[in-house]
């Protein structure tokens, strides 16, 4: 088998029919997680997006469903509490998740429903890789796919602090971090994302992510005519931009829909403890390090005086004597 996979430039492909091999090898990995040092790829994959035009958006949930079952994940069945978000919240075994809110909008006094799919950002700049501490359990490609490396990951959790969108779960049975991959197993045989490929109204699309800017500015030209005047493109550049994007009738204020970020940026103790904290956290165990050599040396051992050992005794006897009297 030598002919690879193509490069993917819709979520409409057809898989192959013919086997082919993958398309996206371990030396496109361009950053990994604590392994500062990568050789740099023989070749740069073109970088590819997933747009979602929440105009478009029904709220069926197949994408949620399409999630599941290509992942091959059991989502824990929840209770109806007065919500149409279900399960509520994401987790090890929901990769993404519809999210629902009411927006009354005051410039023309209309009820809003802002549907949004919740996921994996998969940001230019990961905030889960930089915080994370087990080497190679985070990498990104060079396509801009952040993918987790579950035999390297240690469930410390960490990718959860590092990220400015709150997406990873640890798993409680595995004890490893999950989140969407952006169907990374499809993409690399030429396929689109399966929730893409699912989307019946086809507000999720997937290319490149040059097609995909251009396909959002003509939303956006569309949602303006229509009164829409804040329509935009979320592509935040707190984390170098994203290969998940957002068309927003309100795209000057994102976190109308259901919380999303405002301006995204790496949390500051993640900047801090893999930035300068790092480094002088080293140089605080080094010179703890040569200070108990030093003291090791140069130290004198610790001697017991005559005297002291005579006051020790003289404390046990007093000791001895006092429990005496008490059980006489």
């Amino acid at each position: 088998m030598t002919d690879r996979a193509p490069q993917p430039t819709t979520a409409a492909a057809n898989p192959p029919v013919q086997p082919l091999a993958s398309n996206l090898l371990p030396s496109d990995v361009v950053r990994a997680s604590a392994m500062p040092h990568i050789t740099a790829p023989d070749r740069q994959l073109t970088k590819v997006a997933k747009l979602i035009d929440v105009s478009k958006c029904i709220g069926c949930k197949a994408c949620q469903s399409a999630c599941a079952e290509w992942n091959d994940t059991s989502p824990e069945i929840g209770e109806n509490v007065g919500l149409y978000e279900n399960p509520a919240d994401l987790s090890s075994e929901m990769f993404t998740l519809m999210r629902y809110a009411e927006y009354e909008n005051p410039a023309t006094n209309e009820l809003e429903w802002l549907i949004r799919k919740e996921g994996c950002m998969h940001c230019e700049d990961p905030g889960c890789l930089r915080a994370c501490p087990a080497p190679g359990a985070i990498v990104q490609y060079s396509n801009g796919i952040v993918d987790f490396i579950h035999e390297n990951c240690i469930g410390c959790g960490y990718c959860v602090t590092g990220c400015p969108f709150d997406v990873p779960r640890i798993s409680p049975v595995k004890h490893v971090s999950t989140k969407c991959t952006l169907c990374s197993d499809r993409v690399a045989m030429g396929q689109g994302p399966a929730c893409a490929k699912a989307c019946p109204t086809q507000a999720i699309t997937f290319g490149t992510k040059e097609a995909m800017i251009a396909h959002a500015e003509e939303r956006i030209e569309d949602l303006k005519s229509r009164g829409y005047e804040n329509a935009g493109l979320y592509d935040p550049q707190g984390v170098g931009g994203t290969h998940v994007m957002y068309v927003l009738h309100h795209a000057d204020q994102p976190s109308l829909y259901s919380g999303l970020p405002d301006d995204p940026q790496i949390a500051p103790i993640v900047e801090d403890w893999k930035g300068p904290a790092k480094k002088v956290g080293l140089a605080a165990i080094g010179l703890a390090a040569v200070g108990a050599a030093l003291h090791g040396i140069f130290a004198r051992p610790l001697k017991v005086e005559p005297e002291d050992e005579e006051d020790a005794e003289g404390l046990v006897e007093a000791a001895e004597r006092r429990a005496r009297e008490d059980r006489a």
